[in-house]
């Protein structure tokens, strides 16, 4: 990978955008120099094991499922919460893979994923003008213009927080919790629902399969590889303070990882070609995300993926699209085309949350599940059409029963909305919605896969 001219501190040198203020520049220093001591959170031969995986999936080998919290919190950090994730990622996962007949890489929003962009710098709450919030590792949510103050001593909470979630993530991985016949014992209590009669014919022919290997011997206990999975992590590196204190020579490879988190993301907001977050993300060895929204041009990307992924090397660079149900037909087919022109390895990945937030009838932010759903198969439609690997998804979810976002098989309405809304930033799709969606992708998938065997 070529870095010429790059430092882990070339960013402070280029336009930042979306990222705080301190006022004590003192104490920012002082929590920077504590992060530089500190062991990195992920390592190198991790991201290059997922690096490996994403190549596949842009080949079609391998599907990738990347989801997880919309922003951390401090407050809500639990085990549970954690478990909560993890496991209807590992059920959703499931459903994917039988769907793809391919391996599902699985990546969390999670350990990391602290900071969020925000469309203006200052918001009004009970007459008072104070600080967007921006996430548990720059302020507080608290709605006072005090605890909007960036607090640099934050990054040093967070970091503790991801050390503790990864710690955890890595037991459940390889601790027998992720054994392949526990997690579709789950998601039968899902298909047993009203609603859910569409997709009991799925999970009986995946049930089907897991009885034939057990009658083949083939079980947790006599093949390890059926009760553990990989399982990496993923977050926007937005707070560049945070990602150059954890950033790490690999000794192996002399190259620079971002020690935070084995993939990291850049926004829509932050993608400016000369811009900071871009600059760093260009130096560092980890897989790298890129949003693409609509006001995504065509030399704005050639640009992009030529900083980011310069040796074109597979499995480097995610391309993740997030325009809005409706709009993905006007805007997907070009940017496909320009990555066609260019030659460029690409994964193309479906983000169908960020373009699909509507304001309820009652006052809450929302996502409705039909739209959500629309993006994810008009996104489909246009790589069928193009002859193009579709990738990936990307959702923001929680594991837990919150009423967020409206529809799915419940038919969660606006006035249900007040009922558990707990997000701190934007609405997340919850258990039974998320493994809802796994289905109905699967059904793409397999529709891809059937298109695919036509034409060849």
């Amino acid at each position: 990978m070529t870095t010429q001219g790059w430092t882990k501190s070339t960013w402070r040198d280029k336009p930042r955008i979306q990222m705080p203020d301190y006022p004590d520049a003192a104490a920012l220093d002082g929590v920077e120099a504590k992060l530089r001591q500190y062991p990195p959170l992920v390592f190198a031969g991790e991201a290059r094991r997922l690096r490996d995986e994403l190549a596949a999936a842009s080949r079609g080998e391998a599907f990738l499922l990347q989801g997880g919290d919309c922003a951390e919190s401090f407050s809500e950090f639990s085990a549970d919460t954690i478990r909560d994730t993890f496991k209807i990622m590992l059920q959703m996962a499931m459903v994917l893979t039988y769907g793809a007949k391919v391996p599902v890489v699985k990546v969390g929003r999670m350990a990391g994923q602290f900071a969020k962009p925000r469309s203006a710098p200052t918001e009004v709450i009970g007459g008072i003008e104070m600080p967007s919030y921006k996430g548990d590792i720059i302020n507080d949510i608290a709605p006072t213009p005090e605890a909007r103050i960036p607090d640099p001593t934050r990054m040093l909470q967070a970091y503790t927080q991801a050390a503790a979630s990864l710690n955890l993530l890595r037991a459940f991985s390889t601790g027998g919790f992720a054994d392949i016949h526990r997690v579709h014992s789950w998601t039968l209590g899902f298909i047993g629902g009203d609603g859910a009669e569409r997709y009991r014919d799925m999970a009986n022919r995946i049930q089907d399969s897991l009885d034939f290997m057990s009658a083949a011997g083939l079980t947790g206990e006599t093949n390890h590889e059926l009760s553990t999975v990989d399982f990496y992590t993923s977050h926007e590196a937005l707070l560049l303070e945070y990602e150059e204190a954890l950033c790490r020579l690999d000794s192996i490879s002399g190259k620079w990882l971002a020690g935070s988190g084995h993939m990291i993301w850049i926004g829509d907001r932050t993608r400016q070609p000369d811009g900071a977050h871009v600059e760093f993300c260009r130096g560092v060895q980890n897989p790298i995300g890129l949003k693409c929204g609509p006001t995504t041009t065509a030399e704005d990307l050639k640009v992009l993926m030529a900083k980011l992924n310069p040796n074109n090397e597979a499995g480097r660079l995610t391309l993740i699209a997030r325009f809005g149900a409706g709009k993905v037909g006007d805007n997907l087919p070009r940017l496909v085309q320009t990555v066609r022109e260019e030659g460029a390895n690409v994964l193309w990945c479906c983000d169908p949350m960020h373009g699909n937030v509507i304001k309820s009838s009652t006052g809450y932010k929302t996502r409705p599940f039909d739209s959500i759903l629309r993006e994810v198969q008009e996104f489909f439609q246009v790589h069928r059409a193009e002859g193009t690997v579709p990738g990936g998804v990307h959702f923001e979810m929680t594991g837990k029963d919150v009423t967020e976002c409206t529809g799915g098989m419940h038919a969660l309405s606006d006035e249900d909305l007040s009922s558990r809304y707990h997000t701190a930033c934007d609405p997340r799709l919850n258990a039974n919605q998320s493994l809802e969606l796994a289905f109905l992708v699967a059904e793409e998938l397999q529709k891809s896969r059937e298109a695919m065997r036509a034409v060849s």
